[in-house]
């Protein structure tokens, strides 16, 4: 699986991942006559959300870990839909879509700096040639774990609630 070119981090994190979870939101007046469908669709988003997170845990890539990160969050949202809980899945959605433009964006200028280098194992010490990078890498992924005061703790926490 690749993740995206830096440069087109803001289209693909706006569109092309989120379309099937906006459909999702857009069809809940057919899926709540279909308690069965939503019992598979919360299963299949928490599937999905464990699956790809214990897969980006073993990857190298800068992209691809940021690329794994985001199939999880696409779980989480699945799973908030198959809970009938379209108003918070729609919010992690945004939320979700200026975090990872923000990582995919200074994964871009990591890559820049570092000459086309994309291995994490030979990436460090960043803070000191790219300190703006460095911060805005620091709050993006804050608020993907969802650090309390960011976007991605607010709309994570309604999830799990």
């Amino acid at each position: 699986m690749e993740g995206p070119t830096p440069v087109s981090a803001l289209i693909h994190a706006a569109t092309m991942v989120t379309a099937g979870v906006f459909l999702l939101i857009r069809c809940s007046p057919l899926l709540e006559y279909t308690p069965t469908a939503l019992t598979v669709i919360t299963i299949i988003g928490t599937l999905t959300a464990f699956f790809a997170a214990s897969v980006g845990l073993v990857q190298n890539d800068i992209k691809k870990v940021i690329a794994y990160s985001t199939c999880s969050q696409l779980g989480y949202m699945v799973l908030a839909c198959g809970l009938s809980n379209y108003a918070v899945s729609l919010f992690h959605l945004l939320n979700h879509g200026f975090f990872k433009a923000l990582l995919f964006l200074s994964a871009g200028s990591v890559i820049h700096a570092m000459h086309d280098e994309q291995d994490m194992r030979k990436l460090g010490g960043l803070i000191h040639t790219t300190p703006f990078t460095y911060s805005m890498m620091l709050i993006g992924s804050l608020s993907l774990m969802g650090f309390p005061f960011l976007t991605g703790f607010y709309s994570k926490d309604a999830i799990l609630e």
